[in-house]
């Protein structure tokens, strides 16, 4: 009786640590909003799709550490990070950047914090639009041997510009080896 009663007070010092270190990335992402101004050329980019998406990399910048899943504070001196909404329940991180070309590298992690979906992109983004990185898995209704039938279905990804899809990328499960890449698809 006494082990579990441990436990439960170890497991809820950390979730309150977790909770803690999201607190104050939020914290540090309103003082640096506060210190930077919006550009009229600037682009705003969102991710959902998973339990929790988080924007790695853009070009050389390292934008959230891999371990630490905490926001890296080289980034928050860009002023790129922003607070999609006030509400401290369901609070979530997006990027607002000047409008050029970019590498992003962006982490989905669709079950759980431990296996992420690493997204590598390249692309041309336009002044003033609103782009969101969706992460889903593409359901079909497979028909044939019970070895084709039980593969996994492919994870997508869809670039969508303001609410149109403009770029979609799809991983199909390679039985071979467990691992593939995301492969552009025609829309």
């Amino acid at each position: 009786m006494i082990k579990v009663f441990d436990y439960r007070i170890v497991i809820g010092v950390l979730s309150i640590l977790l909770s803690a270190c999201q607190t104050s990335d939020f914290v540090r992402i309103q003082k640096a909003e506060s210190k930077h101004h919006d550009s009229r050329n600037n682009v705003s980019i969102y991710c959902t799709g998973a339990e929790v998406c988080e924007f790695s990399r853009l070009n050389s910048i390292t934008l959230v550490d891999e371990n630490t899943h905490r926001i890296h504070k080289d980034a928050l001196k860009t002023g790129y990070f922003k607070l999609s909404n006030q509400d401290p329940k369901n609070r979530s991180v997006y990027l607002t950047i000047p409008a050029n070309q970019y590498e992003l590298v962006i982490s989905f992690y669709p079950i759980s914090q431990q296996h992420a979906e690493v997204f590598h992109v390249i692309h041309r983004f336009k002044a003033n639009q609103q782009y969101t990185f969706k992460m889903y898995r593409k359901r079909s209704e497979n028909s044939g041997s019970l070895l084709n039938v039980s593969a996994p279905s492919p994870l997508c990804v869809d670039l969508l510009q303001e609410k149109r899809t403009i770029r979609r990328f799809c991983r199909p499960y390679n039985a071979e080896t467990g691992l593939s890449e995301y492969i552009e698809q025609k829309i």
